[in-house]
C-alpha cells in the first residue's frame, strides 16, 4: 500500500493539538480592516478550532 500524503494547503491551515482539536486561523483578517472595530480585529487575532462536525475531515487531510 503506498503512503498517505498530507494535503499541502491543510498543513499550512491546520495543525492537530494532542486533545485531538484541530486549529485554526481565524477568518475576516486580511483586508478591509477601517471598517472593522479595533476590539473585533483584536478578537481575530486568537485561535479557533474547527467544529467537531469538519475535525474528522481535517484529520484525514492530515495524517500525519
Amino acid at each position: 500500500m503506498p503512503k498517505l500524503r498530507s494535503h499541502s494547503g491543510a498543513k499550512k491551515r491546520f495543525s492537530v493539538k494532542k486533545s485531538g482539536k484541530v486549529k485554526r486561523a481565524q477568518s475576516g483578517k486580511n483586508h478591509i480592516l477601517t471598517k472593522k472595530t479595533t476590539k473585533r480585529t483584536r478578537g481575530l487575532r486568537g485561535p479557533a478550532y474547527v467544529d467537531k462536525t469538519q475535525a474528522k475531515t481535517m484529520k484525514q487531510l492530515l495524517p500525519y
